[in-house]
């Protein structure tokens, strides 16, 4: 049988504690840049290639949950344990705005047209900022069924995706409505949901399974049993034709999209994987642990 391959990753040390989440911008005139969020309170942004250092944003007075950058990479947002979501100059690392919730923010993500910052978490509610408007009240969206675990924009910003970590399944919002207008369902609570760059996917994890849907017509399009309970997959975004998946065991698997067949294993990390992610050119991919790193592996298989 033949040896699978194995990446030799860029290693990215700075975070104290473990790195519960990760986020690549897409390409930009400067490039692609990698945010990573951290139960240090830190969330820090490098350079989506090499993995070096370009900043990091202090503020937070507790572990920082969630982290993404906006379109074109000039502003992050974070959310945190401390109550409070906040917008970053990507460029400077200053404080631009400081949403304060009742508590703990567990996900964020800026909207495709990036005037729009989306939060959920241990309240129950999704909520709506007008980055254009940023003393005004946000628009809450109708209660969510659960704690929010993550939150995603579709459809042009016509669509709220959220899962919850009490409970199994992905919801879709009207934004215009604030209703829940479709369920994806799964066993187990989703701790990881992508929506691909092309807006043709989502990808879900809920411990034991990987689901890849049609996020347009949402209709469950592959299933794959999974050899570890994960809590993190990314879907390729280029060809689509494989998916990576992080978990309990410390490894990052990569898997074959039609086959479901484990192609590579990366060995490496010292804890837990929380999160993967696919650079947007999909030539690497990074993974941040338990063991407070974060590492980037270029891709041991053929494209």
């Amino acid at each position: 049988m033949e040896k699978k391959r194995v990446a030799v990753p860029i290693l990215c040390h700075g975070h104290s504690r473990p790195v519960v989440d990760l986020f690549y911008s897409p390409v930009t005139p400067d490039g692609f840049f990698l945010v990573s969020a951290s139960k240090d309170s830190y969330s820090m942004l490098r350079n989506g290639e090499t993995g070096d250092w370009i900043g990091t944003f202090e503020g937070h007075k507790g572990a920082v949950w969630s982290v993404c950058l906006d379109t074109n990479a000039l502003r992050a947002a974070s959310g945190s344990a401390d109550f409070s979501a906040k917008v970053w100059d990507a460029l400077t690392g200053d404080v631009l705005h400081s949403f304060e919730h009742k508590h703990i923010v567990r996900a964020c993500a800026f909207s495709e047209d990036t005037h729009l910052l989306l939060t959920g978490g241990v309240e129950k509610v999704l909520r709506v900022y007008d980055l254009n408007c940023p003393d005004a009240l946000p628009r809450e969206v109708d209660k969510s069924p659960g704690s929010v675990r993550t939150v995603s924009w579709m459809h042009s910003d016509q669509t709220i995706l959220s899962s919850c970590t009490d409970m199994g399944g992905v919801r879709l919002w009207d934004v215009r409505s604030g209703e829940i207008v479709k369920t994806l369902e799964t066993e187990s609570s989703v701790t990881s949901a992508e929506v691909s760059q092309d807006g043709r996917y989502i990808t879900t994890a809920d411990g034991s399974t990987v689901m890849i849907w049609d996020a347009n017509h949402f209709g469950l399009v592959r299933r794959y049993n999974m050899p570890c309970t994960v809590e993190s997959a990314s879907l390729e975004p280029i060809y689509g034709n494989k998916f990576i998946a992080g978990g309990e065991d410390m490894w990052v698997r990569v898997f074959d999209f039609q086959s479901g067949d484990e192609i590579a294993c990366n060995k490496g990390h010292h804890g837990p994987v929380h999160c993967v992610r696919f650079s947007p050119k999909g030539e690497s991919y990074a993974s941040g642990s338990e063991d407070g790193t974060i590492r980037i592996w270029h891709r041991p298989f053929d494209p």
